[in-house]
């Protein structure tokens, strides 16, 4: 990412002018719990965002080396995101995000059972998120998502 003249070498202001704006970690957030890849899977989020703003945050994260941009594997006319390893240790601050949003949002859509699945051993539940993405998971779609995985072992 290239970064203006006169700004601090801080590295909260980095992770700021990386991460300020709510769409990059939706982005991050969008790989990792849902297992999106390409523009049209992200312009889709509930969110809503503006194609000109989500086109900006991909190439912002692309430059920070958060994501890596490639082929689609399903097809190779699209481009496809992914997480680099820099991308991978974002992975930390989603789940405090998630785990602070859940006690604040008196209408979390976030699954009880997962929330405590996390809760229980939020150092373990990480280290499984994160080797679920590198493996091409994510954790709430698909049947080898690790939500699924989770509410298994539990039963």
């Amino acid at each position: 990412m290239k970064r203006s003249s006169g700004k601090s070498h801080c590295p909260i202001n980095y992770g700021l002018e990386t991460f300020g704006d709510p769409w990059s970690l939706l982005v991050v957030r969008d790989i990792v719990y849902f297992g999106k890849h390409t523009f049209n899977e992200f312009l889709a989020s509930e969110e809503a965002i503006a194609p000109s703003v989500l086109s900006s945050r991909l190439e912002q994260l692309v430059a920070a080396g958060v994501l890596s941009k490639g082929k689609d594997p399903s097809d190779g006319r699209r481009v496809a995101y992914s997480l680099t390893e820099q991308g991978l240790r974002a992975i930390p601050i989603l789940v405090e995000i998630a785990d602070w949003g859940v006690d604040a949002d008196p209408d979390t859509g976030a699954p009880p059972d997962w929330v405590a699945a996390v809760r229980a051993d939020k150092p373990a539940m990480i280290e499984r998120i994160v080797a679920a993405v590198r493996q091409g998971r994510a954790v709430f779609v698909g049947e080898d998502s690790l939500y699924a995985e989770v509410v298994r072992q539990a039963a």
